[in-house]
């Protein structure tokens, strides 16, 4: 059976860093469309561009084919040079022997890859790529917006 192929965009957003914190996310599949979004009131920008890549996985309901379209260098470098299969050989330490940082999201990340063939693409953010656009709009509108949730995660 063939796998459904989807294309999902993320972006996050803080204002501050850290401060209030959103990520929105756009999935694409055929002519179906869904948007998500949440603010939190105090994260980083790297924890919403984590999160937003995570939320778009955790709503597939079964395999997937996926591009997954990040302006985050960050997320996309950590899939595609390695970094996040090196920091767990490390016991989840950098090269410097630092703890690597966000290792709930990254694990959570770990479990969303689930079954999904995931192919994962940057994107420079603000040229005018219009989903990526739009995932930024709803990253900020979620961190400006009204009961803000608490990133239980975040530790500064």
């Amino acid at each position: 059976m063939a796998r459904t192929a989807v294309t999902i965009y993320s972006d996050g957003a803080c204002l501050g860093n850290p401060g209030r914190g959103g990520y929105g996310t756009v999935l694409l599949f055929g002519e179906h469309r869904k948007e998500l979004s949440a603010g939190f009131q105090r994260t980083t920008n790297n924890r919403m561009e984590l999160l937003g890549a995570i939320v778009g996985l955790e709503a597939l309901k079964r395999p997937c084919d996926v591009t997954l379209w990040s302006d985050s260098q960050y997320v996309v470098h950590a899939m595609t040079k390695g970094w996040l299969e090196g920091w767990q050989k490390k016991g989840w330490r950098t090269s410097s022997k630092e703890p690597v940082k966000n290792r709930d999201l990254w694990e959570r990340l770990l479990r969303a890859l689930g079954e999904h063939e995931i192919q994962w693409q940057w994107v420079r953010g603000h040229t005018g790529d219009v989903e990526n656009e739009r995932c930024d709009q709803l990253a900020v509108a979620a961190a400006n917006g009204p009961d803000l949730a608490v990133d239980a995660g975040f530790d500064g």
